[in-house]
């Protein structure tokens, strides 16, 4: 069994509840949608340990369609929800991303897979083989570069924006923080794919309990309230967010 999966697994689904327990008591849309992006990275990481022990199409393409595809980009649109406050924009983004993930999840659940998953290798990564295995046609692949590009785009494009306010306003730091820490937290699976080139594949279980760590430390950074400092008076941006 693959031992620090299941740990990130257990982790994960630890602070997807208490994320969703702060949206509970707040009613926040960033916590709602953060809550949903950890689910799928604690789902993602729950497969990779189904696979260490036995090969199942359905965990394949469960591992698939949360890590290669859907988690980066709903952490990307919980920072969108937080950073954007104009009315209208975030709900229509998320309601354009609950499209193309209901599209991707049915193009994925129903994609064949090859004669190679009978040779399908439990001691190694699923990573280094998924693609001898899974049929990924053209809309699967289209999609995932369009989530990923999105995911991205809202968790460094939302680090750096929070950065920006922060810098014009001198407000909303613990947001610059968390946010920084929430997109590194995401993005380190990813990153990890270039040591598992190299043949360190125990990187991509240990990047992927980094990042659950380190993404449970930016959404209590960026959702803290910040305490107040002595005649300073809160701006109005800011006081919406909360």
């Amino acid at each position: 069994m693959n031992y620090l999966s299941t740990l990130t697994t257990i982790v994960t689904f630890v602070f997807m509840i208490s994320v969703f327990r702060r949206y509970q008591a707040r009613g926040h849309p960033y916590l709602l949608a953060w809550s949903f992006g950890l689910l799928l990275y604690g789902l993602g990481t729950l497969a990779e340990v189904v696979l260490s022990l036995t090969f199942s199409p359905l965990m394949l393409k469960i591992w698939y369609l949360t890590g290669a595809m859907l988690t980066a980009a709903w952490l990307g649109q919980g920072t969108i929800f937080l950073l954007i406050r104009r009315r209208g924009i975030a709900p229509a983004l998320a309601g354009v991303l609950g499209l193309a993930s209901l599209a991707a999840a049915g193009l994925v659940l129903s994609a064949p897979v090859t004669a190679a998953a009978a040779s399908f290798q439990v001691h190694v990564p699923v990573s280094t083989q998924y693609q001898a295995v899974l049929v990924r046609g053209g809309g699967i692949i289209a999609l995932t570069i369009i989530l990923n590009i999105y995911g991205t785009l809202g968790l460094v494009g939302g680090a750096i924006y929070s950065g920006y306010l922060f810098w014009r306003k001198k407000v909303m730091l613990n947001r610059v923080v968390g946010n920084l820490l929430i997109a590194a937290g995401a993005l380190a699976p990813a990153m990890a794919g270039s040591f598992i080139k190299a043949g360190l594949t125990d990187m991509l279980y240990i990047s992927e309990f980094i990042g659950a760590v380190v993404m449970y430390v930016g959404f209590l950074q960026a959702s803290t309230r910040p305490a107040e400092q002595p005649g300073a008076v809160a701006p109005v941006a800011n006081e919406r967010a909360r």
